[in-house]
């Protein structure tokens, strides 16, 4: 799975100037989102939020990582517990 954050704040023109897409650049500075992640918290469709994405990537705007170690759907119940212990748990050095 993906997950994608900000490397630097762009200008926003239309279409993506509505606050939905500043909340979504909002959660990207401060920390690796996936899809799953960025349309749940932006209430955006998945194709709006794939626009957005693109367009971001397109600008060179976004740091782009895998991470296969915890699937999204099982900490969805658990935000936002969820979203730091998944972070914690990605960061946990190996071999422990």
């Amino acid at each position: 799975m993906k997950e994608y954050r900000l490397a630097a704040w762009p200008e926003l023109k239309p279409p993506f100037d509505r606050t939905a897409y500043r909340r979504m650049l909002s959660d990207l500075s401060h920390r690796f989102m996936s899809v799953g992640m960025l349309i749940e918290a932006s209430s955006l469709r998945r194709s709006e939020v794939r626009g957005f994405l693109d367009m971001l990537e397109s600008r060179g705007l976004l740091i782009e990582r895998d991470n296969d170690l915890v699937p999204d759907s099982q900490f969805w119940s658990l935000r936002p517990l969820g979203g730091w212990l998944r972070r914690a748990i990605s960061s946990a050095p190996h071999g422990r």
